[in-house]
């Protein structure tokens, strides 16, 4: 497959900047390649300045982040881009703000995660959700999971206040063994609550890493591979 036949993802990131980073070395890694040539052209808008999603769901007093997200679809679109993808969970939220706004289509991370759950997985009936308060706030993943008879599991709420304070950790830097002791104790809240498995719902999370006390998917890999195989033609395109 020769460069030019092939598609350009557009990365609506910043959301924060070291998840972009991380969706995008998750792409490298999973493309097949010998050469530069043969890597995905990704056109990334690594906007930090888009208002804050903690601000605007939880705290009910900030901008609205959707205008902003809107007229960075838009640029990515004339930029040259043929499909577009959100680099936050969270984010999902203002996904049809900037489906709206542009001609080709944006990717879904909450429908490409809960479809993936329920293929590969359709004995698990209760899965536990990491991820910001903002995401079991709107039901995200609550909405579309109902449609497909699964229950979702969240941390008991001073687990949930531990987990917030892990995903602002990680936007200031912090990734130590601190941060680390307290996300596993979320994930192991989740198994007492009886979950057998668990999405990485936040990409702050997933650039945190690590092995977990808990089977886990994340998200942000799951769109790493649709990413690959759209760009690469392996897989239509649909609008």
């Amino acid at each position: 497959m020769t460069q030019t036949t092939e598609k350009i993802v557009g990365i609506l990131g910043g959301m924060g900047p070291e998840a972009t980073v991380d969706l995008m070395q998750r792409i490298i890694s999973l493309t097949p390649a010998i050469d530069d040539v043969d890597h995905i052209r990704c056109i990334v808008d690594n906007n930090p300045k888009v208002p804050s999603r903690i601000k605007a769901i939880i705290e009910e007093k900030g901008e609205d982040p959707g205008p902003c997200m809107a007229d960075m679809g838009k640029r990515l679109e004339s930029w040259g881009a043929h499909f577009l993808v959100i680099a936050c969970n969270t984010a999902h939220y203002y996904y049809d703000a900037v489906q709206d706004a542009v001609e080709i289509p944006v990717l879904n991370i909450i429908d490409l995660v809960s479809d993936h759950v329920n293929l590969n997985f359709p004995a698990y009936d209760r899965v536990g959700i990491l991820a910001s308060p903002a995401v079991a706030m709107t039901g995200l993943y609550a909405k579309r999971f109902k449609e497909l008879g699964i229950q979702d599991v969240w941390p008991d709420p001073e687990y949930q206040n531990s987990l917030l304070q892990v995903i602002k950790d990680v936007k200031k830097g912090d990734t130590g063994p601190g941060v680390d002791e307290a996300y596993h104790r979320v994930c192991e809240n989740l198994s007492e609550k009886g979950a057998k498995i668990a999405i990485v719902a936040c990409t702050e999370l997933s650039a945190l890493g690590g092995r977990l006390p808990i089977k886990a998917i994340d998200a942000a890999q799951i769109l790493a591979r649709e990413i690959v195989q759209l760009a690469k033609n392996a897989k239509p395109l649909g609008q």
